[in-house]
């Protein structure tokens, strides 16, 4: 579906909201008969919880199927991924290195998730993936996929902090932002 179909899409739905717990419940109901709900976080607009439920042939409404997010957030030793809405316990997944495709894979035994994810950055710096440098936790239904960052990396980092701080800062007050 196009941007424009999906915007579309929902601006036709009909919408209910509610504030709860410091998130914004959002209720849509399609022309289709389908149903998604989602719940951003009231402060930063971030999206924490997407769900799915259409009606079967015969019209009776199924369960919720719920949209796992990916998302990167970094430290500052490790590149790290979550996957939110993944409610498996930790020995259900799978998380490894795929040398050939130069890419981590997340899967369960279950069959119920599969993920391939490159890391730019160390495609960037032409180095290689190390299954040693892997690891993955799982809690409160995100599993949390961490690389630790190689040596080279984190100069490189530390360099390019010592460059940017060379850099003039303009503030809101200055008008247009020049690049030097």
């Amino acid at each position: 579906m196009a941007v424009t179909g999906w915007l579309e899409s929902l601006r036709t739905a009909e919408k209910t909201a509610l504030l709860q717990d410091g998130r914004r419940k959002v209720h849509y109901l399609f022309p289709d008969g389908k149903e998604m709900a989602e719940e951003y976080d009231e402060k930063t607009g971030e999206l924490l919880v997407r769900k799915w439920r259409v009606k079967s042939t015969l019209g009776a409404l199924s369960q919720w199927q719920t949209e796992p997010i990916f998302m990167r957030k970094d430290t500052k030793m490790s590149f790290q991924w979550r996957i939110r809405n993944l409610p498996y316990p930790k020995d259900v997944y799978s998380v490894c290195v795929d040398q050939k495709e130069r890419c981590i894979t997340v899967r369960t035994t279950n069959k119920k998730y599969y993920k391939r994810f490159s890391i730019p950055d160390l495609d960037r710096y032409q180095l290689p993936l190390d299954d040693a440098l892997l690891s993955f936790a799982h809690a409160n239904c995100t599993l949390i996929i961490s690389y630790q960052k190689p040596k080279e990396v984190l100069v490189a980092e530390s360099e390019l902090q010592k460059e940017l701080k060379k850099v003039k800062t303009a503030h809101s007050s200055d008008g247009d932002c020049k690049t030097q």
